[in-house]
């Protein structure tokens, strides 16, 4: 219960108290007064019987109910000798006065438990403002622990929760800025070596072409490295601008129903130039499987992952694609026959830029990444196992939509 309330119900308990006890205290003085003037006039009409035993009981009752004609009833009294400290009945008024009195005495000790309750009341909230101070000064110097223990479920604890939650959120927050930055600087200076040792390479090979004292022969051999590193430079740009892309939510995936099996087919198309080359066996298994996705970036990002196993899989070797689904999930699974992944790059191996030990001179260490992150946003999840020596096997699971 909030404190507020609390008082607020305190309040109104004291009210309520002090409201009996005041009307039973004007409730016995007026019963009293009632009383007394009942005794007075049975005296006074015992005493007119008394003295005139033919007059009727019924006359007097009558001239006593009767209002007051002379206008001024002290005066009359006076007149025969009668003070108001003399009788019974005129002394009433002095009770009236004292249940007044009384009345007036309530009200005051009503009012003044109320001015108690409500310094008291005064007094919690300073305290707890005051603690509320010293946590907000805790978390400036940089102590960001709440003590649990001392949280209730008045108003300041709330508060003090809600300012704990938003100083969670504040220090995530800077720390994932400061870890976005430090990664930002570090790819930058990957990015920066990416572009720098092929362009330097271009360089080197144009200033031996343009000095013209060349064979042919090794003119060719130089337009061809040039034609490479171009090529080289050319998908390190796409793949580095898809990702800024990815990260900054500027692509729109647009989701519809295809064939995994179509998914598969055109990946293996797209990698069978390279896997001529390589000398391996590119196959795909599938069922008749329906998957609700972006067809074109799915395509590219099991295409990286294909690709990726054709270089690292020796000539006579195979890269095989396998899907199938059950009530769950549908699970594609790409599996080569190459030279494996080493333990201490497995949890690193989807990190831009990072080449594993037996990753080639030409690898740029960012298709992987970037299938993962384009499998993410469509949003299935992407796992490797391998074991060196014997090939690798990476599972991309798509759940399905309930």
């Amino acid at each position: 219960m909030k404190l507020s309330s609390k008082f607020y119900l305190i309040f109104a308990a004291i009210t309520l108290l002090f409201s009996f006890a005041g009307a039973g205290v004007m409730q016995f003085g007026i019963s009293a007064a009632k009383s007394a003037d009942r005794l007075a006039y049975s005296q006074l009409i015992a005493l007119i019987k008394k003295e005139y035993p033919d007059v009727d009981e019924r006359n007097i009752v009558s001239i006593l109910n009767s209002p007051d004609s002379s206008g001024n009833a002290d005066e009359l009294l006076n007149k025969y000798g009668i003070s108001e400290k003399d009788t019974i009945v005129l002394q009433n008024r002095q009770n009236y006065a004292a249940v007044i009195s009384l009345g007036v005495s309530v009200c005051i000790g009503l009012g003044c438990a109320s001015m108690i309750c409500f310094g008291i009341y005064v007094s919690i909230r300073k305290r707890q403002d005051k603690k509320l101070t010293n946590y907000l000064m805790k978390i400036n110097s940089g102590n960001y622990r709440l003590n649990f223990e001392d949280m209730k479920e008045d108003q300041i604890s709330v508060l003090s929760s809600e300012i704990y939650k938003t100083t969670v959120m504040l220090r995530e927050q800077s720390e994932r800025s400061v870890t976005e930055k430090q990664k930002l600087k570090d790819s930058l200076s990957d990015i920066s070596h990416q572009l720098k040792t092929p362009l330097t390479s271009i360089m080197i090979m144009l200033d031996g072409i343009l000095e013209g004292d060349m064979p042919e022969e090794l003119k060719r051999e130089f337009l061809g490295d040039i034609r490479n590193s171009i090529t080289h430079l050319t998908f390190l740009t796409q793949s580095m601008l898809t990702l800024s892309k990815l990260d900054a939510n500027t692509i729109t995936f647009h989701e519809e129903k295809v064939r995994l099996s179509d998914i598969i087919n055109i990946s293996i198309s797209n990698t069978s130039a390279i896997a001529q080359d390589q000398g391996v066996e590119v196959k795909g298994e599938c069922p008749d499987i329906t998957i609700e996705c972006d067809m074109k970036w799915v395509c590219e990002a099991v295409t990286n992952i294909v690709k990726n196993c054709i270089e690292h899989t020796k000539k006579g070797g195979s890269v095989t694609l396998m899907a199938e689904e059950n009530p769950l999930l549908i699970k594609l699974t790409i599996e080569d026959t190459g030279c494996g992944i080493k333990k201490k790059d497995l949890p690193h191996i989807f990190e831009r830029f990072y080449k594993g030990s037996n990753s080639s001179d030409t690898s740029v260490g960012i298709g992987l990444a970037l299938s993962k992150s384009i499998i993410e946003k469509c949003g299935g999840y992407i796992s490797v196992q391998s074991t060196e020596g014997k090939g690798s096997k990476f599972t991309i699971k798509f759940f399905k939509t309930i």
